[in-house]
């Protein structure tokens, strides 16, 4: 059965980088559309359901933060890969997109090889952990890689993608300690420039979200999952 494409909506004010964003991702074989700003945005993501978002920060009526805090705030986007445009290269800035649920930002001026190249290893990491198949159960700790669901005690936990795909990394190998580096190449991939505080901001997010502590930090080394 041949698969659907993967759909993908871009907002941004600016026409151009819209036209140049859309071409080269439609080269790909994805289903583009595309958003004018920050409202725009927000009602053709509800109607049109894409697996991944891209979103410039600096956008008229709302800003990319806050369409994407609004999307992250219902179960139907907590899994939509959200990527950031942002001309702002300060690490507070990315810091507060990261905390409130995007997955990566990319740097204006747009290279567009480098747009696709990110895309397309998002799409692939996500399928790995997908296919792998294997759930993982741990204590009262249930975690499926089919359904990007986690549960303790039966308690449903929703995660975003990256939170998901960093915590199944973690706790395919329990009391293993994974090295800063090796997570950020497991998780982002070697063709995707993520600050060292991403990791930070995305475990702290876990340990809220599932109200435990099963993340222990190796001072300057890494993490490892532990109950």
């Amino acid at each position: 059965m041949q698969t659907k494409p993967k759909k993908i909506l871009i907002a941004d004010d600016e026409p151009d980088i819209l036209e140049i964003i859309k071409y080269n991702l439609s080269k790909e074989g994805y289903d583009v559309y595309t958003a004018k700003d920050g409202n725009d945005a927000v009602e053709k993501a509800k109607k049109i359901q894409p697996d991944l978002i891209i979103l410039d920060i600096m956008m008229p009526y709302k800003t990319g933060i806050e369409v994407c805090n609004i999307l992250r705030s219902q179960a139907l986007f907590q899994h939509t890969i959200i990527i950031f445009l942002t001309a702002l290269s300060d690490e507070m800035s990315q810091i507060k997109g990261l905390e409130i649920g995007a997955d990566d930002y990319l740097n204006k001026p747009i290279n567009p090889k480098v747009l696709v190249s990110r895309v397309n290893a998002m799409f692939r990491r996500i399928n790995k952990v997908e296919e792998s198949g294997k759930i993982l159960q741990i204590a009262n700790i249930n975690i499926d890689p089919i359904k990007f669901l986690v549960t303790v005690n039966d308690k449903e936990i929703i995660l975003a993608k990256k939170e998901f795909e960093l915590l199944y990394l973690l706790a395919s190998k329990p009391g293993r300690v994974f090295l800063r580096n090796e997570i950020l190449i497991q998780v982002w991939g070697t063709d995707i420039i993520v600050g060292d505080r991403t990791i930070d901001v995305h475990i702290r997010k876990i340990r809220q979200k599932m109200s435990l502590d099963c993340i222990t930090t190796v001072k300057s080394v890494g993490y490892k999952f532990s109950l």
